[in-house]
């Protein structure tokens, strides 16, 4: 549906996006994460047509990217887009006739789209009066009323509290369960891990890995990863080196993967003599897979 073919943007002698390419197919949830800075706004802002590439090509549907593509994307940027004094139908009519509909089709399209994000019953409120979690539903419902192919989520539960983040992912999965085509950006990687069937990662413009979450573990070769709290993290660490652990700290943690599965008393076992506070076992996530490739860039 969407693929962009090395696309490159600078901004005088800053080169912003260096020969980036990722493809997204229908039905799937793309995460493209990246540190700040990392060219991930630059990079939608040439997906909806807001800016253009220097090099490089975006197409949908074959077709390359132009105005006659534009309506095949829906935008639902991280800060929400909407009238605050109006009511939630009248801001879907509202950006149902920017994008050419007629009244029938915008009066249609407004509360199907509302129904679909859970404000059916809300049509008439006004927008200022809606929950943080409903007002982003909001800004969903906005980007699907022209009935788009291409969603993209510029994260999209940034300041919501834990329920309004389970309902945004759970719009997220019905979405997606129409073949939709999702573009999620976030820095939160429990909802990449959770959501995204590919994932994309970049730093300074360029794709370092993609693939699914178990494609990507190729990055960090352990079966299990054991944080250990000690104090005496030098003995701890040559241990571990004697053992072929590889270490890493992730924030104050201190951490070792481990090459197989290994019972609790058996990692006691390998640190022998060295005093232990505390152990805790835990898999290789998104966030050790995260910090491993974008650091390991520099």
């Amino acid at each position: 549906m969407l693929e962009v073919r090395k696309i490159c943007k600078s901004y005088g002698k800053k080169q912003v996006l260096q020969n980036l390419s990722f493809a997204i197919q229908p039905g799937e949830v793309y995460g493209l994460l990246g540190p700040n800075g990392a060219g991930k706004t630059t990079t939608i802002s040439i997906l909806c047509g807001l800016i253009q590439s220097d090099r490089g090509l975006v197409t949908m549907n074959g077709q390359n990217a132009s105005s006659l593509t534009r309506s095949l994307i829906g935008v639902a940027p991280q800060e929400n887009i909407f009238y605050k004094s109006l009511t939630c139908e009248e801001n879907l009519r509202f950006f149902g006739q920017l994008y050419g509909l007629s009244n029938e089709a915008c009066r249609k399209q407004a509360q199907y789209c509302l129904d679909l994000v859970g404000l059916g019953d809300r049509a008439k409120s006004i927008a200022d009066s809606l929950s943080g979690g409903m007002q982003r539903r909001l800004s969903m419902a906005i980007a699907l009323v022209h009935q788009p192919q291409l969603v993209v989520l510029d994260e999209p539960t940034t300041g919501l509290d834990i329920e309004a983040r389970y309902e945004v992912w759970e719009l997220i999965r019905k979405l997606r369960s129409q073949d939709t085509a999702i573009l999620l950006t976030t820095h939160m990687l429990e909802e990449a891990e959770r959501l995204c069937q590919r994932i994309g990662i970049i730093k300074q413009g360029s794709l370092l890995a993609e693939g699914s979450l178990e494609e990507l573990r190729k990055h960090v070769p352990a079966q299990e990863i054991a944080i250990i709290c000690t104090p005496t993290e030098d003995l701890a660490i040559a241990r571990a080196i004697e053992l072929g652990f590889t270490y890493r700290y992730y924030g104050r943690d201190l951490a070792f993967w481990l090459p197989r599965v290994m019972e609790l008393k058996e990692i006691l076992e390998c640190f022998e003599g060295i005093p232990i506070d505390s152990i805790m076992r835990q898999p290789v996530r998104l966030e050790n897979i995260y910090v491993e490739v974008t650091q390991g860039s520099k």
